[in-house]
């Protein structure tokens, strides 16, 4: 995505009532994820966003009440890109496709790197985890490669547990940084997930 100056943005937030401005938009996003990386979730305020993106804080606040709205914009924003599992020949390679850019997405990506960031913050904090019930990128993504798999598996079950088998046993290994083979990992889960949920 590109960057904006500051000047840009302060030009085109300035005029009051005018409508959310794309490139002040993006510039908030762009900050949040750089000042996650260089700061971490605690230190970051509403006031070093909009310093960093170029903006006045009222702009900000006019588009988002917390850092944890524009945190989880950005990641969702991000997410649907990063995240597309291109449709593959089998439910075997569907799976692996999705597993694979899952664990891309949380270890590589800084959207991923905030999504952790966020399920951190939500064990003790109601908001952010009613924020991430609502805009859950990682369950959107994964619904799309079920929904297309489910035909050929008798036994999948409903979609919030399909997700949560699905991602879940990715998902473990990352947050509790234990050095793990992702590709063998990957493999395995998609072997296991046919197995118990079988083919039609």
């Amino acid at each position: 995505m590109p960057r904006y100056s500051g000047d840009v943005i302060r030009s085109e937030a300035a005029t009051p009532g005018r409508p959310r401005s794309e490139a002040a938009r993006l510039a908030v996003l762009h900050a949040v994820d750089d000042l996650l990386l260089e700061q971490g979730y605690a230190a970051m305020t509403m006031k070093g966003i909009a310093e960093r993106a170029g903006v006045g804080r009222q702009t900000v606040y006019r588009w988002w009440s917390t850092k944890a709205e524009i945190l989880i914009e950005a990641t969702a924003t991000d997410a649907r890109d990063e995240l597309v599992a291109p449709v593959r020949r089998s439910a075997r390679a569907e799976l692996i496709s999705f597993l694979e850019l899952l664990a891309r997405f949380l270890t590589v990506s800084p959207a991923g790197l905030a999504y952790r960031a966020l399920l951190g913050e939500a064990q003790h904090d109601a908001e952010v985890a009613g924020l991430l019930i609502d805009t859950d990128p990682l369950t959107e993504a994964a619904r799309v490669v079920l929904d297309r798999i489910r035909p050929e598996l008798s036994r999948m079950p409903d979609d919030d547990l399909a997700v949560a088998e699905l991602v879940g046993p990715v998902i473990y290994p990352i947050l509790a940084r234990r050095g793990v083979d992702h590709a063998t990992m990957i493999r395995r889960q998609a072997d296991s997930l046919l197995a118990r949920w079988g083919r039609t």
